[in-house]
């Protein structure tokens, strides 16, 4: 099949989260089974283009993107994904990608990620690339169905058989703008095709019209898709959801062994595997002396690698984390940053208990592999998680998750039970202050219970979650449009 792939992210290039480490391995296992990917995606001033060898397209350069009142010249330039042949597509247009950030509140954001969307399109018409798939990602890319229906509708020759698919994998970001907007779209002869009763209110919103006219909607977890059909989850498109529901699939996100799993992993000081779990306490021991913490025998080191967001739970943990540290049941490493209120409850904990709690805002790959390597458990109280990456990582480096059971982290992580010796991480229900301290009383419990926290680690770590069996369903979906 081909394939036009679009992503305002896409690892290592650009990445914010769990998107561009998808945008990446997603189209790479397609590619890998034979198919023609065209990934684009905007070409951001921090992204080092020297370091990935960038080529300009000389039949893209120049390009001319007009659209409503607006229009911009970019260039279209390439860089193979690393580790592969397949080459992704850069829009650059300085006036709109030359900033610090990836995301940026100037108020021309619904602009950023347009050019991005016409940029894709136009060029697909120009290299003649007539795909079978559009596939969409988040808000960003959210008005591609649309723009296939309207203003690209004529070149029947290049987009008359194209499906579109739309991944939601966050829903509460949505790209919702005044209306003020709309002769900046392009879509103002198409307005009556737009949500009349949103207009009327004042307001666009990007991701509704995805969900309105793609051929598919998919999630990132089968769990995260039926909760999106609810109003606790749905936040606010839950009935535009149910109404397309014949057509909203979940499909859990895979992993990429190659950069995360204890045998292959160039970033952790000793590798190991399930045969030999030897050197998880050697990764331990050199993280806790990275961390300048004192090795306690028969105490569990926790790790935590996040966003510090109140969709990630924390607002659960003061209470049940001070409690443990103060009976001196743990130790604790964290690495994020976010909201502050967050970061501030880390700094007092580190400051309360120097010798249990270690906490670095500033991202550092490197770490984040050494805290799955070296950490005995890794706490996700997510409140929603649409499907979540580092659980799975977890599971591979034999540190235990502990998680609330909700989108991708109840599709992904079993309760262990005793009776049965089956389970790969400790799982609670509710989303308060107790249930924390259950689950990690219960988890202080089995680390104790040697054999059988041993047993629990091999259940987690023989789970397979790679992107050959994900990829499948992507092919049976894309075949079925």
């Amino acid at each position: 099949m081909k394939i036009l792939f679009l992503s305002s992210e896409v690892a290592p290039f650009a990445k914010t989260g769990g998107l561009g480490d998808v945008a990446a391995a997603l189209p790479r296992a397609l590619h890998q089974r034979g198919h023609d990917v065209r990934v684009f995606m905007p070409l951001y001033s921090r992204i080092e283009q020297q370091k990935y060898r960038f080529r300009a397209i000389d039949s893209l350069r120049g390009l001319k993107v007009i659209f409503g009142t607006k229009h911009f010249e970019v260039s279209i330039f390439a860089a193979a994904l690393p580790g592969t042949n397949m080459e992704v597509f850069f829009v650059h247009c300085p006036q709109l990608y030359g900033r610090h950030a990836i995301y940026a509140h100037d108020g021309d954001e619904h602009l950023r990620f347009l050019v991005l969307c016409y940029a894709a399109l136009e060029s697909a018409q120009r290299m003649r690339f007539a795909p079978d798939v559009v596939h969409c990602n988040d808000w960003q890319t959210a008005l591609v169905p649309l723009l296939l229906k309207t203003r690209f509708a004529w070149d029947g020759a290049i987009f008359g058989r194209t499906k579109s698919v739309l991944t939601i994998h966050n829903l509460n970001y949505q790209g919702a703008f005044p209306a003020s907007v709309l002769p900046e779209t392009g879509l103002s002869r198409d307005s009556h095709l737009l949500h009349q009763d949103q207009l009327k209110e004042g307001r666009i919103n990007f991701l509704l019209h995805g969900i309105m006219y793609a051929s598919a909607v998919t999630t990132v977890s089968p769990t995260y898709a039926k909760e999106i059909r609810t109003p606790e989850y749905g936040a606010g498109m839950e009935g535009f959801l149910r109404a397309r529901e014949s057509s909203v699939f979940g499909i859990l996100n895979g992993v990429d062994y190659d950069e995360w799993s204890p045998q292959a992993d160039r970033y952790i000081p000793v590798r190991y595997d399930v045969h030999d779990l030897a050197g998880k306490e050697r990764n331990k021991a050199a993280l806790l002396s990275r961390a300048r913490l004192p090795a306690v025998p028969g105490v569990p080191l926790l790790g935590i690698v996040s966003r510090l967001a109140s969709q990630k739970g924390f607002d659960l943990l003061p209470d049940a984390l001070s409690l443990g540290l103060r009976e001196g049941k743990f130790q604790l490493v964290v690495q994020g940053s976010g909201e502050k209120r967050f970061e501030r409850l880390f700094h007092d904990l580190r400051t309360r208990y120097p010798r249990q709690v270690r906490f670095q805002t500033q991202f550092d790959n490197a770490l984040a592999h050494w805290i799955q390597a070296g950490s005995d458990f890794f706490l996700m109280p997510s409140k929603y998680e649409p499907c979540g990456l580092t659980q799975l990582y977890a599971l591979k480096y034999g540190t235990v998750p502990i998680v609330r059971k909700t989108g991708g982290l109840a599709d992904t992580v079993q309760l262990w039970s005793p009776r049965t010796n089956t389970g790969t991480g400790i799982v609670f229900d509710d989303y308060d202050a107790r249930a924390v301290h259950w689950a990690l009383e219960a988890a202080f419990n089995i680390y104790r219970d040697r054999p059988v926290y041993r047993r629990l680690q091999l259940n987690g770590m023989t789970q397979d979650f790679s992107w050959e069996h994900q990829v499948q369903k992507y092919e049976a979906l894309y075949s079925k449009l």
